[in-house]
């Protein structure tokens, strides 16, 4: 097994779309730079834009890694495993980058997720991916794991911010306006949002 895909289509982007947790690989261009490792879930927060394009929501968290190593250098990996029915991982290789919220182009890109309500978890920004390489593998010793529900921690604790208060918790992280390695991270405050 191990295939590359010119396109995510048909049974390819079903598979993605299906999955409730992916994982994002972004790193800086330093050689001793931090790689970044992110799992990813919240149903709703996946989009698959176009056969050669991906989206997802950028929610509020303790840093913003994936931000910086995007803005400096746009490299980023997506990765999926099947955890129930067949074995399979996909990755998708590619350029990405965030639109944040006073970008023209982010409430086209919002409404590309109807299916999830972004204001209680902090939306920073939606990074978009665009492949340069999709390949799946064999996913042989993943092992099986049930899938019972999104948490409802995250929502809970950032649908108590507006605004202010979320760009006051990031102003306090060490890591959101700067990454770990120093590079700019989330541009703080917020901009507003365009939607």
């Amino acid at each position: 097994m191990g295939k590359t895909y010119e396109r995510i289509d048909g049974r390819l982007r079903t598979f993605i779309e299906e999955q409730p947790v992916f994982f994002t690989a972004t790193a800086p261009l330093s050689g001793d730079g931090t790689v970044n490792l992110s799992p990813k879930g919240l149903r709703g927060s996946f989009a698959v834009l176009d056969e050669l394009t991906l989206a997802y929501l950028d929610f509020a968290g303790s840093n913003a890694e994936t931000v910086a190593h995007l803005r400096e250098n746009g490299r980023i990996t997506l990765m999926w495993c099947a955890f129930q029915g067949p074995p399979n991982i996909v990755r998708v290789h590619g350029r990405g980058e965030p639109v944040f919220r006073d970008d023209p182009r982010f409430a086209e890109l919002l409404a590309h997720f109807p299916d999830i309500d972004p204001s209680p978890h902090g939306l920073r920004a939606i990074i978009v991916v665009h492949a340069e390489l999709v390949r799946d593998s064999c996913g042989y010793a993943v092992p099986h794991m049930a899938y019972e529900s999104d948490r409802e921690l995250h929502g809970k604790r950032f649908a108590r911010e507006d605004d202010a208060s979320l760009s006051a918790y990031f102003a306090k992280k060490e890591h959101i306006a700067t990454s770990l390695d120093g590079l700019p991270g989330l541009p703080l405050p917020l901009p507003p949002s365009t939607v």
